[in-house]
């Protein structure tokens, strides 16, 4: 195995979390989007609200899908989740705001949505890495 250029490493930046941190991303993603879906379409709620409900019950999967999976956490959750959720905070208002921005120039509601959730996966995984899942000092 390689030896490690940066031993005192504290950030989850890497190949693998960056593989996982997509993976988990597509799939919380995609279940944003359904969300999405269904209460716009199914109960006829308008998108920006439809949509900010979708992301917040996609962000709580994600939390626990990262938490394990991408970054491999050993902190406490009593310390990562408020992080987590602060972070996902930004991360719906720059959402809601890019979305709004973008319906409001003509933009139709699908690339407007998948432009807005670009911005938001560089925000969370680059927060999360830094801040939320700091590893500690080697």
């Amino acid at each position: 195995m390689p030896m490690d250029p940066f031993p005192a490493r504290t950030s989850n930046f890497s190949i693998r979390s960056g593989i996982h941190f997509l993976l988990v991303g597509g799939f919380a993603t995609a279940l944003h989007y359904l969300l999405t879906a269904i209460f716009s379409v199914v109960f006829k709620w308008p998108l920006v609200e439809s949509s900010a409900i979708g992301f917040s019950i996609s962000a709580i999967v994600n939390y626990f899908l990262n938490a394990r999976f991408t970054f491999e956490s050993k902190k406490p959750h009593k310390e990562t989740f408020p992080r987590f959720f602060a972070v996902a905070g930004v991360g719906l208002l720059i959402n809601t705001i890019v979305l709004t921005l973008l319906i409001s120039i003509g933009l139709g509601p699908i690339i407007s949505q998948t432009l807005s959730t670009c911005c938001v996966i560089a925000w969370n995984y680059s927060i999360n890495s830094i801040w939320t899942f700091k590893k500690a000092e080697s």
